[in-house]
């Protein structure tokens, strides 16, 4: 990916990379180099010299930190990471190795060099971004530089590290719950608090409400809005500090009776989003070694300003969700109007659109494709019949067998199909719809109709509904005519690969379980289907079926399964009554 000019390292890569980070985090020098050294590597085998630089700059701070004396190995790795991040033109490379440069410098003491290196780390990062999110760890170690603090001031305490901590744990995050619970955990361990809730403000309640950690469950608490400390909070705007809460009229002691835990100190603070407006409330319980400071207060503050965008982006992306949800419930009421009253309209072929859509589903799991495209082929298979809207009742219903005029007339229906779905609203994700529904008839040669289109210029939707369609009018009953014997619907499939149908689509076809299609055929006629001859035929595939009927020696057992296929495909009445 490039943006701005600049190739952006790969979610793949930035994971390995922030694996070893993590363990850097927590001092784990030793585990950390096993990790940027893998990674070197794995870049030098991809040719990747922006990744390769990035790993040897990690690989040289790490061996530096894990053992000073390693200074001098440290500057010629950093030297060939500079190198390569020259010759790569890349950003985050740069970024990466005047950071490790200014973090081995600042060890040894020379801090004119490295207050120049995190500088240009800072002014790298300004121009192109930070894409590690390193940037807390820049600025603390030149807070320190300027502060005269020693390097071995240890970098966690820093309130700008705890927030790149805390920005990288809720940043991909989206489910509103969660993050609720990950803001919590981070807050209290950035304050060394012992216990932390996170509030949000439901205006339309005026309640607000939580997620509450109860070992391994979790319930959600509401409340009036202007109830307790948070409420307090929420409603004056103003922070509460609060050294001794059994001495502070505003706290309510129930809690603890209730719950046995013994609330001592108590910062709350107003959650703000970038309009300044309140949203909710940081409640935070008792400080480890003493009392809140102004500093956790700073703190607290920061950490929300980075919650509340994460805040108000899970709450618009449960929004998003919810609309969606609406959306689709509305499209597929839609869609299922449209496919019943081509059954109003024509009896004989009444419940079609629905066997169609079974069938389709059934070779779509068979193939393995996704959901996404799943839901797909399901919405063109109910609306693949839809043209039938403009054909003549007289053709439509008639039946006898057509003329040759009827027919043509009759062809039509894929085209005003297309006509028809063409003039719906879809997003763009659904507009393959349209060609997959009106495909249903073009066949894999290019004999079909109604654009004549050959193998695959057919939309993979459009064969696979193609395969599904004459599998159901063949083996549907109708007013006219019984169902075509299943030898003759399967010599039908066999003969029509790579002629009328996509031979691996057939295949696939043939490979499902007899099973499941003869919970579609049941869909028509309403039969039962005893558990156990489920059971027996779901070890069986249509294949199978038409083998043990053309086989002459076929075994009994074979003769068995064949016909106790076929009692179900006949639509016996006798099995409902067994």
């Amino acid at each position: 990916m490039v943006v701005n000019g600049l190739r952006k390292m790969s979610e793949c890569n930035k994971e390995i990379i922030k694996k070893g980070l993590s363990l850097l985090e927590d001092k784990n020098y030793e585990e950390a180099l096993n990790i940027f050294t893998d990674a070197e590597k794995l870049y030098s085998e991809q040719k990747s010299d922006e990744n390769l630089s990035i790993a040897l700059s990690f690989c040289g701070m790490t061996k530096y930190l894990l053992d000073k004396s390693n200074y001098k190995d440290a500057l010629k790795i950093l030297n060939d990471a500079a190198y390569m991040a020259q010759y790569s033109k890349n950003a985050t490379a740069k970024f990466v190795n005047e950071f490790a440069c200014g973090t081995v410098y600042f060890g040894e003491g020379l801090n004119d060099l490295a207050m120049l290196h995190y500088n240009n780390a800072k002014n790298i990062s300004i121009e192109s971004g930070d894409e590690l999110s390193l940037m807390g760890y820049v600025l603390t170690r030149i807070k320190q530089l300027r502060s005269g603090l020693d390097f071995t001031t240890p970098v966690s305490s820093d309130p700008l590290v705890s927030l790149v901590k805390i920005g990288r744990s809720i940043s991909a995050v989206t489910d509103i719950d969660v993050l609720l619970k990950v803001i919590a955990e981070e807050t209290r361990i950035a304050i060394q608090a012992d216990r932390c809730t996170v509030f949000l403000l439901d205006k339309e309640k005026d309640e607000l409400w939580s997620k509450v950690a109860l070992g391994m469950d979790s319930q959600e608490i509401r409340f009036p809005a202007d109830k307790g400390l948070a409420g307090y909070v929420v409603k004056t705007g103003e922070p509460l500090n609060i050294p001794d809460a059994y001495k502070d009229s505003r706290f309510n002691p129930d809690v603890d009776k209730e719950t046995g835990y013994k609330t001592k100190t108590i910062l709350c603070l107003p959650i703000k989003n970038n309009n300044k407006e309140i949203i909710g409330a940081f409640q935070v319980l008792n400080k480890k070694g003493g009392v809140f400071t102004k500093s956790d207060e700073d703190l607290l503050v920061a950490i929300g300003g980075s919650a509340s965008i994460a805040l108000e982006n899970a709450q618009l992306f449960e929004q998003q969700k919810e609309l969606y949800k609406e959306q689709k419930a509305l499209f597929e009421s839609f869609i299922d109007t449209l496919a019943t009253s081509i059954d109003a309209r024509d009896k004989i072929t009444a419940g079609h659109s629905s066997r169609v859509k079974l069938y389709s589903m059934l070779l779509v799991d068979e193939l393995g494709c996704d959901s996404k495209f799943k839901e797909l082929v399901e919405k063109a298979a109910i609306l693949h019949d839809i043209g039938k809207i403009g054909i003549r009742d007289t053709v439509l219903q008639k039946e006898g067998k057509l003329t040759p005029e009827e027919y043509k007339h009759i062809q039509e229906h894929v085209r005003i199909t297309h006509n028809i779905l063409e003039k719906i609203y879809m997003s763009e994700d659904f507009k393959i719809i349209t060609e997959i529904a009106c495909s249903h008839h073009e066949k894999y040669d290019g004999t079909g109709y109604y654009r004549h289109l050959q193998g695959e210029e057919i939309p993979y939707g459009g064969r696979i509904l193609a395969v599904a369609d004459v599998f159901d009018a063949i083996t549907s009953k109708r007013h006219y005519r019984d169902k075509m014997p299943i030898q003759n619907v399967i010599n039908i499939l066999l003969e029509g690969k790579n002629k009328h149908f996509d031979g691996n689509l057939v295949d696939a076809f043939l490979r499902i379980s007899v099973d499941k299609i003869i919970k579609v055929f049941l869909t028509e006629n309403h039969h039962q289907f005893k558990q156990e001859d489920c059971e027996t035929l779901s070890h069986y595939n249509l294949l199978n079926i038409y083998e043990y009927m053309v086989n002459e020696n076929a075994t009994d057992e074979q003769k068995h399964i064949a016909n106790l296929f076929n009692f179900y495909y006949s639509g016996n009445k006798e099995n409902s009554e067994g």
